[in-house]
């Protein structure tokens, strides 16, 4: 029987890093069902106290991403009071890097959620992947940090949201079969290019499961075998003409399968890519 385990998240922010950090924690164990309650925007002692003391009740494990002066030591004082485990995310690392810098942290929660020109950049780039998504607009493929090609069901659109947080510029262009390829795309630099490829097994699934949740029947041309390996081929061909990188999805989660774009393009700093 899976054992449950309830993750509170403590923030004076949104709680966007203590909740990818349990959820990264929690992978961990498959017998496990998580559940993550968040509570952002924490600043006074009350309101962490009261926090606290539900989290005691609940049975429950406390991630903390506290910057607010004091807050992160006064709740790690009061848990191990309660006899409550409470991991402070953000104090040793915030101090190991005072230490090394000799800088005064600013104390300031949400700094990185700042409406900076970073910030509207990142809008700018999630507007543009939207603009020219499906390949839309053909002109996108010039304008682009980064390409995607790939048959339908490769996980173009959410990889190219994906990038587009990371501050990208990425346009999308869906392979079909002896469809006119646009001219722009033998105009873009190969090393921008990213052409996505899965399993056929895995795509005829996936497809399969398109139709069912569109109430449609799912044995159809669109997830037959022929269908599926002539498209692959189309776009394998595609590929090599190109000489673009290519990267199989087929087991590969959105956040692996940008990692891999980003080491090749010698992108690694995710949210402070220099714009050209």
């Amino acid at each position: 029987m899976p054992i449950e385990t309830n993750y509170y998240i403590i923030s004076d922010s949104i709680g966007e890093t203590g909740l990818k950090l349990a959820q990264a924690v929690a992978a961990q164990f498959d017998d496990q069902t998580a559940h993550y309650l968040r509570f952002p925007f924490t600043h006074d002692e009350q309101k962490l106290m009261t926090t606290l003391d539900t989290a005691k009740q609940d049975n429950g494990l406390v991630i903390a991403t506290l910057v607010t002066p004091g807050l992160a030591k006064l709740g790690k004082d009061y848990a191990k009071q309660i006899g409550l485990p409470f991991i402070d995310v953000m104090s040793a690392i915030v101090g190991s890097v005072a230490t090394l810098t000799g800088e005064t942290p600013s104390g300031v929660a949400g700094a990185v959620h700042d409406l900076n020109e970073k910030y509207f950049d990142r809008i700018s780039a999630m507007e543009f992947a939207v603009l020219y998504d499906d390949g839309k607009d053909p002109k996108g493929f010039l304008e682009a940090d980064i390409v995607l090609l790939g048959v339908s069901r490769t996980s173009k659109t959410p990889l190219s949201l994906f990038l587009a947080n990371r501050n990208l510029k990425v346009a999308n262009l869906p392979l079909v079969p002896n469809a006119h390829i646009p001219a722009e795309i033998y105009k873009v630099d190969p090393k921008k290019i990213v052409g996505l490829t899965t399993d056929a097994s895995v795509l005829m699934e996936f497809r399969r499961e398109r139709m069912i949740a569109y109430g449609l029947n799912p044995d159809t041309a669109y997830s037959a075998r022929g269908q599926v390996d002539e498209e692959l081929k189309f776009a394998a061909d595609l590929y090599e003409k190109l000489g673009c990188m290519v990267i199989n999805t087929a087991h590969r989660s959105i956040e692996e399968t940008a990692m891999l774009i980003l080491e090749h393009m010698n992108l690694d700093a995710f949210d402070d890519v220099a714009k050209k």
